[in-house]
């Protein structure tokens, strides 16, 4: 599942749908559809592809005031017309789209649905056949039974539905998927993203889990899990628009690439005034009385959570853990007696942190969530945030944000530490300065990529921190260019790995610490003596001769900021030369909202 937007109001609501899915491409998505409801009943467009493809099937002659829109990913069934949404009940009557997984729709479809004729393959087509199957045999208010539908449901949803016997209401319902309300003056909208609604409205409700909202031209009313009014008061989003247009780029990947200097340089503007870190104090005092750090993330924020292992331990002295969140839901660790949990997640939405999230928080263990999102479930669930600050991340495959999640990290660390430590203003200065130089250096990164990557595989190497910007260079390289990459401790390729070395097998080694320098060249001479095609990334005071790419020199603990870098235009150089969709990779989606 993907992205959702909803409106009703005095406007034209195709193009707003339509505009408010473009903002949501970014997510990743295999299909996509529109459902308009005006005095003629409920006009359905949808079909497998990209938001331009459903605009050719779009009548828009068709004029209407109320709708609701979808981009799928998908979960349940393979991509097609029938399973795309917006889906109808048998009837016609109920329109729904829906983001999440509901995990107990088998055993919905054999209690209450044997007879029905379902169409698609997919869990949301039996959310609109229960809301049907109740509304007929109750004849209830249509609240309640959505309400009752909701109790039913066990997994994750944000649903946006409508009822052709109600023109003048969209109805929405949240559980673990993300949810907006967006404000307006005669007009209200739903949307899993701010960015989906920016263009309408910087008004926000945010919306909890077991929430069922009504709206309506003139207002909002939310109602808890037993009916009663929830009173929230809207927040502005600080997001512009103009933030997420590509510019004179190419490529948003390209375009955030570049933007990482900058984000370093607003990291320090954040958090440090008068050369003083400034980090809330209770946020300390919880590190501080830990005794052990337990990270928690997916992806490339676990690949950031590796190099904070680092950081806080060899700056804080604190011992620390990094865990894949999907592994910790289900098999928990035996964790220390005053244990503190840091969440890291670009979006803040990431479905099996936030499972962890809600494990811990029974067990009332603190936690902080490190993001890009404010207001996002995982922010406002923890017990604290600190913002990444990097901007909107339109590119599927992440960048500045890794960037921004490890100076962060590193701020902290330095902050909760009791030495002197180091002049991370002055250090990350550096840093911004030495990324600057190696993005000005696009025709090199060109050119090797097009020399190294001529094999369907691809290895990086590295000891020690080199080790976690291996994993994430793989990472990016597989994603976009869909290069079979694997990143490796260096040392363990003869324990197994060299075996897959042959003759023009590309090897790229990440070499940024002088105490491993030497271990990582022998590698590297092993690796050669068996036909690899090797290419090394080097600081420049351990630097040889031959090395490929050589970067500026930066603090030993910083180095992945910068050794990050080339790797991440050698992925997108990769993927360019391929002819493959660098911002939209396939099967990925941004921000991954369901386990």
């Amino acid at each position: 599942m993907c992205g959702i937007v909803g409106y009703i109001g005095k406007q034209d609501v195709t193009e707003i749908l339509l505009g408010g899915l473009e903002k949501l491409e970014y997510r990743g998505y295999d299909s996509a559809g529109i459902a308009l409801f005006n005095e003629e009943g409920v006009h359905v467009y949808k079909d497998k592809g990209r938001i331009a493809d459903l605009c050719k099937i779009v009548d828009f002659e068709v004029k209407a005031t109320l709708g609701i829109g979808h981009t799928r990913w998908a979960t349940h069934g393979g991509p097609g017309k029938t399973n795309s949404h917006p889906h109808q009940s048998s009837s016609g009557r109920f329109t729904i789209v829906h983001n999440g997984v509901i995990e107990n729709e088998g055993m919905l479809r054999e209690k209450y649905l044997k007879d029905y004729p379902f169409k698609s393959e997919t869990d949301t087509e039996v959310i609109v056949a229960l809301i049907e199957h109740f509304a007929n045999e109750n004849k209830a208010d249509i609240d309640n039974v959505i309400r009752h539908v909701m109790e039913l449901l066990h997994g994750s949803y944000a649903l946006g539905i409508l009822d052709a016997n109600e023109p003048g209401v969209l109805y929405a319902a949240k559980n673990k998927s993300p949810m907006l309300i967006g404000l307006g003056d005669d007009f209200n909208m739903i949307g899993s993203d701010a960015m989906a609604m920016l263009q309408c409205t910087n008004q926000f409700l945010e919306t909890e889990d077991g929430e069922f909202i009504r709206l309506t031209r003139e207002g909002v009313t939310i109602y808890g899990m037993t009916g009663y009014v929830v009173e929230r008061e809207p927040f502005t989003a600080t997001l512009d628009a103009s933030d997420i247009e590509k510019g004179i780029y190419p490529h948003y990947m390209l375009k955030e690439i570049d933007e990482q200097p900058s984000v370093i340089r607003r990291i320090v503007q954040e958090y440090i005034v008068n050369d003083e870190i400034v980090i809330e104090q209770d946020i300390l005092d919880a590190v501080k009385e830990s005794d052990r750090i337990y990270i928690i993330a997916a992806g490339t924020s676990m690949h950031a959570g590796y190099v904070g292992k680092q950081l806080f331990e060899q700056m804080a002295g604190i011992p620390t853990e990094v865990h894949i969140s999907s592994e910790f839901v289900y098999s928990t660790p035996v964790v220390s007696k005053k244990p503190f949990f840091v969440f890291i997640s670009q979006s803040g939405e990431t479905a099996d942190s936030r499972a962890v999230l809600v494990k811990i928080k029974k067990l009332n263990y603190r936690s902080l969530t490190i993001t890009n999102a404010p207001g996002s479930t995982l922010s406002r669930e923890a017990d604290f945030t600190l913002l990444l600050h990097a901007g909107p991340e339109i590119a599927v495959a992440s960048t500045k944000a890794y960037t921004a999640q490890i100076a962060v990290q590193a701020l902290l660390a330095a902050k909760v530490s009791n030495e002197p430590g180091i002049d991370l203003a002055r250090e990350l200065a550096i840093v911004a300065n030495a990324i600057e130089i190696l993005t000005n250096k696009k025709e090199l990164f060109d050119r090797v990529t097009k020399e190294l990557l001529t094999h369907r595989n691809c290895f990086y190497i590295g000891r020690h921190m080199d080790y976690y910007v291996a994993l994430e260079a793989a990472l990016k390289l597989k994603e976009i260019s869909y290069i079979q990459a694997e990143g490796f401790a260096a040392g363990e390729l003869k324990h197994g790995t060299i075996a897959l070395i042959e003759k023009g097998t590309p090897v790229i080694a990440i070499i940024s610490q002088e105490s491993i320098n030497l271990n990582t060249r022998s590698n590297i001479k092993e690796v050669k003596a068996r036909g690899a095609k090797a290419c090394v990334i080097s600081m420049k005071s351990i630097s040889s001769s031959t090395d490929d790419i050589v970067i500026d020199d930066v603090h030993p603990l910083l180095t992945p900021l910068v050794t990050v870098v080339p790797t991440q235009l050698i992925a997108y150089y990769a993927a360019l030369h391929r002819g493959f969709d660098i911002d939209k990779p396939r099967n990925l989606a941004k921000s991954v909202t369901v386990e």
